[in-house]
């Protein structure tokens, strides 16, 4: 037996998710293992690193000095990045790496020891794509190399007693919101649970739900608290899932949650605030009150979890959080019960809700967020094709001017009166501003952020600014699907098709039954000469839309003319055209002869979407399809009077 005792740096490397891969498609599993073998293989023999196993999915590797370590580590993983960027999601190599420097001992040609332990646990810590090294390595080479590098801290590292700092190399590596083990969670970032109903009546269901839904809104008051939205808060409803795990998955440091049993005019609730990273309780009260009392219970939730907190309410805060929406019960639950119903967005569900809408502005005429909840659900009738555009939107515009005139302070209503403006109307200036007042009044307010991004940056191509706002609403409610789908739809404004159809692969791991995205997938595919896989996945998916039958002939006849196969797409969009009882609209013709190859016939279908308001068209004109005829009078004409020249 031959033993050796020396100083050494160890490395550890891993695949990302390469069980999880096994598990799904395990020959390319092992297809993408060799290559990454023989890839870091080459990369260890530059920097003087020797193999000294092979641990299931990765390397254990010693090297000599910290020097070499370091620089084998960043050309490893700039080199997989690289690689990475011209690969779609499935076939990508992704690896943490760990470094430490310490005694190890030699035996019979391996290696082991406390730096080889050490190793191991700090290659755990690192990002997808990252390095982490402890601090051993790091002032061996902080002078010594031009790579940047953060602290991290000294988490607790299993079977390790010694306090260990780890660094992390900066820009290597996916984004904080992936962030490993070693990451504390911002305690300031709340996530309001829903609250369980324990009422003896089933169907308060609703009231449980209001309730949750009231103090995310009074949270979102205080300035100092990044406030998840209710969206992605919903969604554990009914779930068993520990405080850890969901601070994780919601970047959280703080839960509140709680129950609430209604029986009659008498409430209790309990609430209690929880650290997600310990899972320890910081605060907890019970309330036992008549049902008139609620906004008072709203109240005190609030400012103690701002006070458990340590956040300083200023006196706009306070009185933004002591404000009685209404006086009446009747008003306030009809309304709770509306906001219920429209989450669901089914026509049943809206329809119902506007009745209990109409019901609480009845009770209180006077009640602004009933009319805010009328005019969003005239809008969602419309956008979702439930009721035509000339019926609601005189609708929604004196819904949500009367919810205005009441309270000009609803962040809710100036965000949809910024929809209205720019959707429909083109007033893209006034319509900015409406958006800019409902993120003041709210910064909290996931939709302010994704609406603005849609409906006003997008159009006008100011990316910089649009990233800023897409990313913001997905940071605060990350589960809600229609905010991935924004992010996809601005990556593929910008030609970002791979990174945009990994935005959509998120919306249907939130939500299966969202196809939409796709069909989104589809059209990622179609702009990039992926034509086989736009023509499968168009097929598979127009006809679960739910669109009418010509809508959906007239959508794959241009995938079909795209692709070059012109007869079929002949074919469809006659069979489309002729079939009056369900009128085409302007710009889905445009496209359709766009796909045909006759550009000049494209022109008048979109004059005509002009003349109609046709909400379709700002979108095709910066549509990348579009770049050939960026030079086209008609095209410049056409983006001049919509007013995106301005």
């Amino acid at each position: 037996m031959s033993l050796g005792r020396r100083l050494a740096v160890i490395m550890f490397t891993d695949i990302v998710g390469y069980t999880s891969l096994s598990e799904k498609n395990e020959a390319l599993a092992l297809r993408l293992l060799d290559e990454h073998r023989r890839l870091l293989r080459s990369i260890f023999r530059e920097h003087r690193g020797k193999e000294i196993n092979i641990m299931g999915d990765g390397f254990l590797v010693e090297f000599s000095n910290a020097l070499d370590a370091v620089n084998c580590s960043v050309a490893i993983q700039s080199m997989l990045k690289e690689l990475n960027e011209r690969r779609g999601e499935e076939t990508r190599i992704l690896v943490r790496i760990g470094l430490h420097l310490g005694d190890v001992v030699h035996s019979e040609g391996n290696v082991s020891g406390d730096a080889v332990n050490i190793a191991s646990r700090v290659e755990s810590l690192a990002l997808p794509g990252g390095i982490c090294l402890t601090s051993q390595v790091y002032h061996s080479v902080v002078n010594k190399v031009e790579y940047g590098f953060e602290p991290i801290g000294t988490p607790h590292l299993k079977n390790v007693t010694t306090p260990v700092e780890v660094f992390r190399v900066t820009a290597l590596g996916a984004p904080p919101r992936s962030e490993g083990p070693g990451a504390a969670l911002p305690k300031n970032r709340v996530a309001v649970l829903p609250f369980v109903n324990l009422s003896p009546d089933p169907n308060d269901e609703y009231f449980a739900d209001g309730l949750t839904e009231e103090v995310i809104d009074r949270l979102c008051q205080v300035k100092g608290l990044e406030v998840i939205a209710r969206t992605s808060a919903m969604s554990y409803k009914g779930k068993q899932v520990k405080a850890g795990e969901i601070g994780r998955e919601l970047r959280t440091g703080s839960l509140v949650e709680g129950s609430v049993r209604k029986a009659g005019n008498t409430i209790r609730v309990t609430a209690q605030l929880i650290n997600a990273s310990t899972e320890g309780h910081l605060w907890s009260s019970k309330y036992d009150r008549e049902l008139q009392d609620i906004f008072a219970v709203q109240t005190d939730i609030a400012e103690q979890v701002a006070g458990a907190l340590q956040v300083r309410l200023l006196p706009e805060a306070i009185e933004a959080i002591n404000q009685r929406r209404t006086d009446s019960t009747e008003a306030y639950t009809l309304y709770l019960r509306g906001r219920q119903l429209w989450n669901r967005r089914s026509k049943e569900a809206v329809e119902e809700a506007l009745e209990c809408f109409r019901g609480a502005c009845r009770a209180d005429p006077n009640f602004a967020l009933a009319y805010s909840g009328l005019a969003d659900s005239y809008s969602i009738m419309e956008n979702w094709g439930y009721a035509p555009m000339a019926e609601m939107l005189p609708l929604v515009k004196q819904s949500v001017e009367k919810a205005l005139s009441l309270d000009g302070n609803l962040a809710e209503a100036h965000t949809t009166k910024g929809a209205m403006l720019a959707l429909y109307e083109w007033r893209w200036g006034e319509a900015e501003s409406e958006f800019k007042r409902a993120i003041e009044l709210n910064p909290n307010y996931a939709s302010a952020h994704q609406a603005y991004a849609y409906h006003v940056l997008r159009p006008f191509r100011r990316v910089t600014e649009e990233m800023r706002e897409v990313e913001k609403a997905l940071e605060l409610d990350p589960l809600a699907p229609v905010m991935s789908l924004n992010k996809g739809q601005s990556l593929f404004v910008q030609e970002r098709y791979d990174e945009a159809i990994e935005s959509y692969e998120r919306v249907i791991a939130i939500d299966p039954d969202f196809v939409f995205a796709k069909a989104m997938q589809a059209d990622c595919h179609l702009r990039a000469g992926r034509y086989a896989q736009a023509v499968s996945l168009a097929e598979a998916y127009l006809p679960r839309l739910g669109w009418p039958e010509s809508k959906q002939k007239v959508t794959l006849g241009f995938f079909y003319g795209i692709s070059g196969r012109l007869e079929e797409a002949r074919r469809l969009v006659a069979e489309a055209t002729s079939q009056m009882a369900e009128p085409i609209l302007p710009t889905e013709l445009a496209y359709a002869y766009l796909g045909l190859g006759e550009t000049d016939k494209m022109f008048a279908p979109l004059e005509l979407a002009y003349d109609q308001r046709d909400t379709g068209l700002p979108w095709a004109l910066i549509d990348p399809i579009m770049k050939p005829f960026q030079s086209d009078r008609r095209l410049k004409e056409l983006k001049r009077k919509v007013g995106l020249l301005h």
